[in-house]
């Protein structure tokens, strides 16, 4: 028997009850210092269980800190590990900290969203996967990715499919005056140029379902074995074979790339104006001698960007690809 148990029973019945005292030993300030954790970069997310690699390759399955927040680690993330980074059958480790990032390329799910959803972290090249046919271009959706990258600080690549099946020359004349380079690939093609492309870079790769992502991995790394889909013959659409993002090392001439789940809209309520502007160096410098609150639409009044047309200065395609670029984001009504 407890001697506070005894007293309220043998003196003050209530004495027993009291507020317990405060603790003699008072609550430390101080956090874990993780000296010892061990650097790594995430390679794939599935339902709370992180795929990290180490630097010398080995693969971890870690859990994250309930400190860093829900979704605080993306692919592409470099982390810190704790725990049991052995890599063996059913260890485990634990992210405790996440690097800052480079870049980030986001989404929205819809234009009307105001949740910004980071999809991928530390690229460095967005390689926008579009097929000639079988779905056909979305000229609307390349561009709107476009736009996302130039807000990411990525260089865009894009890399045309299915070239067995239609022309490209429309679709390279569209997109030629962005001065982006533009890969055309078909199945069985020679892939030396998308190799070069993508060498030295950490690559996304994005699309919308059903152009060929998955099957152009599986050509530039033999025997990763990505699932493959087929599009729909009635709505045209493909359908989704990825289901989550996934880091992959490419063999010589090396690199990385980042294929995505095919997507089917891709908002852009996270974007800025000025965003778009900065992404073209040549055309922000020009803007300069706009008129204050400016659109650089067709029609502005006194924009500087017509006055380089005309005299000279500025290729009127590249005027028209970059006010195609705004207008896939000035449609959202912003």
């Amino acid at each position: 028997m407890s001697r506070r148990y005894r007293e309220a029973i043998t003196d003050d019945p209530n004495a027993g009850f009291d507020r317990p005292a405060r603790r003699t030993r008072p609550r430390t300030k101080d956090r874990p210092s993780y000296d010892d954790a061990v650097p790594a970069q995430v390679v794939t997310v599935d339902r709370g269980r992180y795929r990290c690699r180490l630097d010398d390759g080995t693969q971890v399955t870690a859990t994250k800190a309930r400190g860093l927040g829900r979704k605080a680690a993306i692919v592409g993330d470099h982390v810190r590990l704790v725990g049991d980074t052995s890599g063996t059958e059913g260890s485990l480790a634990r992210i405790v900290e996440v690097t800052e990032r480079r870049t980030v390329l986001r989404r929205t799910a819809d234009d009307d969203d105001p949740y910004e959803r980071p999809i991928v972290a530390n690229a460095d090249q967005l390689a926008i996967v579009a097929a000639l046919a079988d779905p056909p271009p979305r000229p609307g959706m390349i561009d709107r990715i476009l736009v996302a990258a130039y807000d990411a600080g990525l260089e865009p690549l894009l890399v045309l499919t299915k070239a067995d099946l239609a022309e490209p020359d429309d679709l390279v004349e569209v997109y030629a005056p962005l001065g982006l380079r533009i890969e055309v690939v078909e199945p069985g093609s020679d892939l030396s140029g998308v190799r070069e492309a993508l060498a030295g870079h950490t690559s996304v790769l994005l699309g919308h379902s059903g152009v060929g992502k998955s099957t152009l991995v599986n050509a530039l790394i033999p025997g990763i074995g990505r699932a493959t889909g087929e599009v729909n013959d009635v709505t045209g659409r493909g359908r989704h074979t990825s289901t989550s993002a996934i880091l992959l090392e490419l063999p010589p001439p090396g690199g990385w790339v980042i294929d995505t789940p095919g997507v089917r809209s891709f908002g852009l309520s996270h974007v800025t104006h000025d965003s778009i502007v900065a992404a073209f160096p040549d055309l922000a410098e020009i803007t300069a001698g706009c008129p204050r609150g400016c659109s650089h639409e067709t029609g502005s009044v006194d924009c500087a960007l017509d006055e380089a047309v005309a005299e000279g200065r500025l290729a009127a395609d590249r005027l028209e690809s970059f006010r195609r670029m705004e207008r896939a984001w000035t449609t959202l009504g912003y």
